[in-house]
């Protein structure tokens, strides 16, 4: 039997000609490593981002109402506090999760409205 392996990667989109401000929050806030896209599809917009062994890619598309879906990222932290902090200083709000056994969680949303959650083990 063919069973999936693992995550390689997950998809997020941001209104075309974001890239910047989308690098300022990923690379410089999160300390995502961006990395190159193969040439087929550098023309396309967008970048790619690595984390541990998966990859995020950032693609471009409008007419996309972002704030309406549960559709998300969960990233697994160290020290939830730092991120809560660090999130709302730059002015993101933070909202507790649901509770979940073994792990305390928050959510925000990044400047697209992309739904974000951060987690840690307990």
């Amino acid at each position: 039997m063919s069973t999936i392996r693992g995550i390689h990667h997950v998809q997020i989109t941001i209104p075309r000609g974001s890239e910047e401000l989308a690098r300022t929050f990923y690379c410089e806030l999160l300390g995502l490593q961006e990395v190159e896209k193969p040439v087929s599809l550098q023309g396309r917009g967008g970048f790619w981002l690595q984390s541990g062994s998966q990859q995020i890619h950032v693609g471009t598309e409008d007419g996309v109402e972002r704030l309406a879906t549960k559709a998300h990222i969960a990233y697994a932290v160290d020290d939830i506090e730092t991120w809560k902090q660090r999130l709302a200083e730059q002015g993101f709000a933070i909202l507790d999760g649901i509770p979940i056994p073994g792990y305390t969680r928050f959510e925000t949303r990044d400047p697209f409205g992309n739904r974000m959650e951060f987690i840690q083990a307990l």
